[in-house]
């Protein structure tokens, strides 16, 4: 099995209201898409979501170097990620999340080919329950109590807030918290806007509340502190934008500077990655957080198949598809009552856009 033609489409998706973290506020899913055709009639896809404040990467970039990478992929085998990984490292540095959606696309056609879902391919069962949080933007106080009270009337099993405006976060978990009571678990997220001081005391004065973890709560480069803030946080410290990779894994592992690991196929470059992230935490026993960025359920159906792959993987984080305003996808996951993701069995990654959706859109093709 070789890839024959490779089609990239731009695929810009309004959200139904601003999702604001520290790093800024987004208005748009600015995703791309990937088709990839073999020479057997298999058709596989991936998709890349580039968050510009955290991949350095955006959507017209993204189509730029994908058509780069595009052309080092003709002629490889989408079974053998070790080789088509290679390729797209050694073409181009960084670039994570453009990657991705051609590993996506490539585990999609080798699974079709295998004629088992995604999941059985990467060695993974179908035999537990998974159920997404639902994020909370960062804004007022007022107007995240309301939001976190809308999240607890719609029946999702834990509350994520976005935080990092400065020390009157304090202010907005306990009032969150007194909203929706202490039975609600919560989910802190800084997407790196705290000193390390500052996340000292604030994790510090929360200890009394309900809170499962708190996710990047310095920057990212500061990692050699977060052993300091690990020690004297009463709350659990999850890797997130410190954590890109199977070697980000391991030198926060060795340095006793995390709890847990937040992985995101977009963030690590793909499956075959992320699972290297998956088998070092497993050594370690080290908790898994599943999330992403604002793909659609294109996206986050390659990352519920991945959640399946480990008993490590207990956390979940896949909710930006309800925040989008419209929904162009045909199978994948789908969301039952209180949040709970539903994935089907067909073989592949089971899901692909609609055509009357691809055909309002750009292509760039690049085949032999």
């Amino acid at each position: 099995m070789k890839l024959t033609r490779l089609t990239l489409y731009p695929s810009p998706i309004a959200l139904t209201a601003p999702f604001v973290i520290s790093l800024g506020p987004l208005t748009h899913a600015n995703n791309v898409l990937v088709r990839a055709e073999t020479d057997t009639g298999l058709v596989g896809w991936g998709e890349a979501s580039p968050f510009p404040t955290i991949h350095g990467e955006t959507m017209a970039g993204a189509m730029a170097v994908g058509r780069f990478l595009a052309e080092q992929l003709l002629g490889a085998d989408p079974a053998d990620p070790a080789t088509f990984t290679s390729l797209l490292d050694r073409a181009v540095a960084g670039n994570s999340c453009i990657k991705s959606a051609f590993d996506i696309a490539c585990y999609d056609l080798a699974s079709q080919a295998a004629g088992v879902p995604l999941y059985a391919y990467l060695g993974g069962k179908n035999d537990k329950e998974l159920h997404t949080d639902y994020t909370v933007s960062l804004s007022s106080v007022e107007e995240m109590v309301a939001k976190a009270r809308w999240v607890k009337d719609q029946g999702f099993p834990v509350i994520k807030l976005k935080l990092g405006a400065g020390p009157q976060d304090a202010e907005r978990v306990r009032m969150i918290s007194q909203a929706v009571g202490k039975d609600v678990p919560l989910r802190l997220d800084a997407n790196q806007g705290w000193t390390p001081d500052l996340a000292i005391e604030l994790l510090c004065g929360m200890a009394d509340l309900n809170i499962q973890h708190c996710e990047a709560p310095i920057p990212r480069h500061d990692f050699l502190e977060l052993p300091r803030i690990r020690a004297a946080s009463p709350i659990p410290i999850m890797a997130d934008e410190s954590c890109w990779d199977h070697r980000d894994a391991r030198r926060l592992i060795d340095l006793k500077a995390i709890d847990k690991i937040n992985i995101k196929v977009s963030k690590s470059g793909g499956l075959y990655k992320a699972l290297k992230i998956m088998r070092i935490a497993e050594a370690a026993g080290v908790p898994l957080q599943i999330g992403g960025f604002l793909e659609s359920r294109l996206g986050f159906t390659a990352a519920a198949h991945l959640a399946l792959c480990s008993p490590q993987a207990v956390y979940y984080d896949f909710d930006t598809p309800l925040m989008q305003s419209k929904d162009p996808m045909a199978g994948g996951m789908t969301y039952g009552p209180g949040g709970r993701i539903i994935l089907n069995d067909e073989s592949g990654l089971g899901v692909r856009p609609l055509a009357a959706y691809l055909d309002k859109l750009d292509a760039v093709v690049v085949d032999s």
